[in-house]
């Protein structure tokens, strides 16, 4: 595997950002990895960070490296600070940045495919919500999608007080004062999908049942059941922390419908 960080400016958020990005490489004498490549443009898994992370964290929790080294898939991890995937209120324009501008230029730096097929979205915690956010936003550029102790429920946080673990003033700062019905709350987005015409991507969710945000992914996916939508969940003992989303991410690749490649 080649392992890159790349530095690079976003227009969109008029800064200089980064991102990590494993690419698949064919090798025949590496001990202790099994390398695999396909021909042409590799199918790619994009994966969020949560709220107190960055780009370099699912490298350094978890061997992300390791466990894609069989399956020919590239890695794209970008960085996205506190700010929900969303363009904020008070902030940058990370929604348009996630969903338009980083896809595009990823691929005009790598040899990544843009075939909805070959394209997939996972994350925790603030990206398991990112990630459910893009497939239900934008069912036709993902197959795929999957949640690891998501922050599913966002309508509801925005009701709680300031003693919860998502402080109101930094939610309204993001999202402003309201995010149920908007096109910023997961509930309303599947009920949108469930009416339209779109494709409908696979959805992959688990919460441990021990984590505090276990209640956001109980509504979730009552919700879900309620649509047509094909959910894969998983719930087991797991508190909100790495060695379930190091175990977790395992079953996530084990699950991603890849296209067998030459």
């Amino acid at each position: 595997m080649a392992l890159i960080k790349c530095d690079f400016y976003s227009d969109t958020l008029g800064l200089s950002t980064s991102m990590h990005v494993i690419l698949p490489q064919q090798t025949h004498n590496q001990i202790g990895m099994e390398n695999v490549t396909g021909k042409g443009l590799h199918p790619t898994l994009y994966l969020l960070h949560g709220l107190s992370d960055d780009d370099s964290i699912w490298l350094r929790r978890t061997s992300i490296e390791r466990y894609v080294a069989n399956l020919g898939i590239a890695v794209v991890m970008p960085q996205v600070h506190r700010s929900f995937y969303t363009d904020m209120v008070e902030g940058g324009r990370y929604w348009s940045f996630i969903s338009e501008e980083l896809p595009a230029l990823a691929r005009s730096f790598f040899p990544l495919s843009h075939q909805r097929e070959d394209n997939f979205v996972a994350g925790l915690s603030m990206g398991g919500y990112g990630a459910f956010k893009l497939a239900l936003r934008k069912p036709d550029q993902y197959a795929a999608a999957a949640s690891l102790s998501g922050a599913l429920d966002m309508s509801a946080h925005m009701d709680r007080n300031a003693s919860s673990a998502l402080q109101q003033t930094e939610l309204q700062r993001i999202f402003g004062p309201e995010v149920a019905g908007t096109e910023n709350d997961l509930i309303h987005l599947l009920k949108e999908n469930q009416s339209s015409e779109s494709p409908r991507p696979l959805l992959y969710q688990c919460c441990g049942t021990e984590d505090f945000l276990y209640e956001d992914n109980q509504t979730f996916r009552q919700a879900c059941e309620q649509t047509n939508f094909e959910l894969t969940y998983e719930e087991g003992p797991g508190e909100h922390e790495w060695g379930y989303w190091d175990a977790k991410i395992q079953d996530v690749l084990k699950w991603l419908p890849l296209q067998k490649r030459d």
